[in-house]
């Protein structure tokens, strides 16, 4: 609510920021659970296993904050019509990411630690892949508002979209940050 004089005006949000906000919640009560079920299930096995995180997962880490400061130039640069390569680069971070995860992956089967091999590895690959479906929704999403941006079917929604867009796309980033330090701290 804002105040104007001595009137408070409800804040309006549209049904796309509406809508990312309770997928937000829902993704977001998903990785609580997982969270939850990691802790029980590492204090009650004999059979945890921890490992060396792949050291890839810090440049992941780098290259989604990053994103999310190329998505916010895309975001301002928008309204003049220049936003459009730094969503493209935004998309790219994104990418890179996802292919960071298969790279940590390649890096713990090396290690000899498979889905299958102990509690805590299949904690890990569940963790980094339901993220990284969730990073390709984002891409997936952007992607159709940089389509917009580039003389795809546009109008006064665009704004709306590359709002609700980056709100997802951070959100993951900040998302990452904490499932990093999970992973980190517990694995």
């Amino acid at each position: 609510m804002t105040a104007i004089g001595s009137v408070a005006q409800p804040s309006r949000q549209g049904p796309a920021q509406t809508g990312v906000l309770i997928g937000i919640a829902t993704i977001a009560m998903s990785f609580a659970a997982l969270t939850s079920a990691l802790v029980v299930r590492q204090a009650a096995s004999p059979d945890w296993q921890h490992f060396r995180l792949p050291t890839i997962l810090y440049l992941n880490t780098l290259a989604l904050i990053t994103s999310s400061g190329t998505l916010e130039i895309a975001r301002r640069k928008a309204s003049r019509g220049a936003g459009l390569p730094w969503l493209s680069l935004t998309l790219g971070l994104g990418l890179v990411f996802v292919l960071g995860q298969i790279l940590a992956w390649q890096d713990l089967a090396a290690q000899g630690l498979f889905l299958a091999t102990s509690p805590s590895s299949a904690f890990f690959y569940v963790f980094t892949a339901w993220h990284g479906v969730h990073v390709l929704g984002g891409v997936a999403a952007l992607s159709y508002v940089g389509y917009r941006m580039a003389g795809g079917p546009s109008g006064r929604a665009l704004p709306t979209a590359l709002g609700a867009g980056a709100l997802y796309w951070h959100f993951m980033a900040a998302l990452w940050i904490c499932l990093l330090a999970i992973l980190a701290l517990r694995i």
